[in-house]
């Protein structure tokens, strides 16, 4: 089979295409025959060692497609179902050797691209909201990179929720994105300091959740949004690590400062059946829209890194085997 496997870290000219050997599941595993591959940053972070996975490494974490093959005991899934996954290595290929607890099946009316393109945001919009800090009625939150493939999907599951949003994005193209998911008041970070629109929108009331995927450039301003006890989410780090901070910095206001994860909030098959059956029922009622814009073939995993760390891209990036 064609994959994607580095043997070093660095930069996207590591990412190689390369044959190796076809899967065969083991007990309780399944072969995918991968059919759409979702691309994230957590795939950067471990392409530049970052968080190394250890080498060689086929990369990817999210892919959906068709069960080909399955091991002994497997029970959640069968060959020719259409399935989707995310949290497992290995998915930049054209098969994939997945654990079959992890799988979910594709509802009828969807797609295995919609499943490629809503597994690993779509849970992660919703674990942040529903449990991270668990969005109310009248709630002001702030969602930064509004127009990305979480904040699109952030910014609509926060609405249902009842939240007013608030939302930063570097164009007024990625504005109107963020505007068409809901967003409620968007604020060029190019042009405005953030913290400070907020202050004078909120009169210096703050945010009760602000959920940050960027990092260092946003964190010191994002904590300074905080109404007291509010919750800094930082889920991601798109313009590098957050430098050491002093625990102090939360005490004015007695605030709140998580570093969450999509692995803890699907510990086990029950957790996973519930999160990614509220994402796909609403993706196939209507309720939550994907935005699949930039798809490239698998040849070209390392054009799709270099345009999705540039923040070339919105919505979610797919690759095709």
């Amino acid at each position: 089979m064609k994959a994607i496997q580095i043997t070093e870290y660095g930069g996207p000219e590591v990412l190689q295409y390369v044959d190796l050997p076809d899967p065969t599941p083991g007990p309780e595993q399944a072969v995918v025959e991968i059919q759409a591959v979702g691309v994230n940053f957590t795939d950067i972070y471990s392409r530049e060692g970052v968080n190394p996975p250890g080498l060689p490494w086929v990369a990817g974490v999210e892919g959906a497609g068709v069960v080909r093959a399955v091991g002994d005991g497997v029970t959640d899934v069968a060959v020719g179902d259409a399935v989707a996954y995310c949290s497992h290595p290995g998915s930049y290929a054209e098969q994939a050797l997945v654990p079959a607890w992890r799988l979910i099946k594709m509802p009828d009316g969807l797609s295995v691209r919609d499943g490629a393109a809503a597994m690993l945001q779509g849970m992660t919009a919703h674990y942040l909201c529903h449990d991270t800090y668990p969005v109310q009625a009248g709630d002001r939150v702030l969602v930064h990179s509004g127009a990305g493939g979480v904040g699109l999907l952030l910014i609509q599951m926060c609405k249902m929720r009842g939240a007013y949003v608030y939302s930063t994005v570097s164009t007024e193209a990625k504005a109107e994105l963020a505007r068409g998911a809901g967003a409620d008041h968007v604020i060029l970070y190019t042009e405005q300091d953030f913290a400070a629109e907020i202050a004078k929108a909120t009169d210096g009331a703050g945010l009760q959740a602000v959920f940050d995927a960027v990092g260092k450039d946003t964190f010191d301003q994002s904590v300074a949004a905080l109404a007291p006890r509010g919750c800094m989410a930082l889920y991601g780090q798109a313009s590098g690590a957050v430098p050491p901070i002093d625990p102090r910095v939360l005490g004015n206001g007695s605030k709140f400062l998580t570093r969450p994860g999509l692995g803890d909030y699907t510990r086990n098959r029950a957790e996973l059946e519930t999160r990614a059956g509220a994402v796909l029922g609403w993706v196939k009622s209507g309720e939550l829209k994907l935005r699949v814009e930039h798809t490239f073939p698998l040849a070209e995993a390392a054009e799709a890194h270099r345009q999705l760390a540039g923040r070339a891209t919105t919505g979610k990036v797919i690759l095709t085997p």
